[in-house]
């Protein structure tokens, strides 16, 4: 169950990949289109396809190496873009005391609580974090000093964004800088840049776990390309069917990772130390466990409602 879970996690990352590519590519060049047989792609599905082919070959690698390198610059990449957007807002003045917005908009708390959960959905690599450690008994700082780090990063955008851009902001800020600014296009291409080199990794343990389910005499290597370029043609085929990042990202977060990041890590724990802890460890672990029930509940019914709704 927790491996399906994080293996649908991983899928639905790869899909918002694409929409996130697509989305600022096509604010980039919104005149972009391409007439094959007389059907013409627009700017996002172009930029979806293009992307595909893109990414594509990357799965294809045995070894990771050089991307695993690349995307360790992920984290700079996003304190780059947060950093571009607070430039934006404090020294270009951009919609700074002109937005206008409520301080709580209680309709969307349930589409809100999704978007927080995804934001805690990197705890797929805090076991291998653990393993490589010289002194695991540093641990609990490291992953205080993640949680800290993402908080702050994740609290400041969103402050920031929202004061920026008030009720008009969109599901990525980028989307909402003006072009002509040196700190919008560092933003935009930071973006659209990052995600390339992440693709494969997000993609491995996936692809992985399929290829173990191959009988060993057809393991080979032309099998295992042609099994990874379906899944990422799926990814493709998903990122156009459902082409709304913010919803998706708050489906994905309430539906699984609410479930994996927050219920089955306290579930588990009382489960393996039920002799040994303490009345308020259950106190606690009992509160995240029905809060994040609900939270999931909630979430995911508002996100599929949503979605719905944009195709009637």
């Amino acid at each position: 169950m927790i491996s399906t879970a994080s293996t649908l996690s991983l899928q639905a990352c790869c899909i918002e990949y694409l929409i996130l590519e697509s989305d600022n590519l096509s604010k980039l060049f919104p005149n972009a289109h391409l007439t094959i047989g007389g059907f013409t792609l627009d700017a996002h599905v172009l930029f979806a396809i293009l992307t595909t082919l893109v990414v594509m070959p990357t799965t294809w690698l045995r070894d990771l190496s050089c991307l695993s390198f690349i995307s360790a610059g992920g984290v700079v990449a996003s304190i780059v873009i947060v950093s571009c957007l607070f430039w934006a807002g404090l020294v270009d003045h951009v919609g700074v005391n002109k937005s206008e917005g409520t301080a709580l908009n209680l309709p969307g708390i349930p589409i809100a609580i999704g978007l927080y959960g995804y934001c805690y959905s990197g705890h797929g690599v805090f076991p291998n974090i653990y393993s490589s450690l010289k002194k695991s008994n540093q641990f609990n700082a490291v992953l205080f000093t993640c949680i800290a780090l993402s908080t702050v990063l994740f609290a400041g955008a969103a402050v920031m964004g929202y004061i920026m851009f008030g009720e008009t902001t969109e599901s990525q800020f980028t989307l909402n800088m003006p072009p002509n600014l040196m700190s919008s296009k560092i933003a935009v291409w930071t973006t659209v840049t990052n995600p390339i080199t992440k693709y494969a990794l997000t993609m491995t343990p996936l692809a992985l776990s399929l290829e173990e389910l191959l009988p060993t005499n057809r393991q080979t290597y032309g099998n295992i390309i042609m099994l990874r370029s379906a899944l990422v043609l799926s990814s493709l085929g998903v990122a156009l069917s459902v082409p709304f990042f913010g919803l998706v990202m708050s489906l994905v977060g309430s539906l699984l990772t609410m479930f994996v990041a927050y219920i089955l890590p306290c579930a588990c724990f009382l489960a393996i130390l039920r002799s040994t802890v303490t009345w308020y460890q259950i106190v606690l672990c009992v509160f995240i466990i029905v809060v994040g029930l609900c939270c999931a509940g909630v979430g995911t019914y508002s996100s599929l409602s949503k979605i719905i709704q944009n195709y009637q």
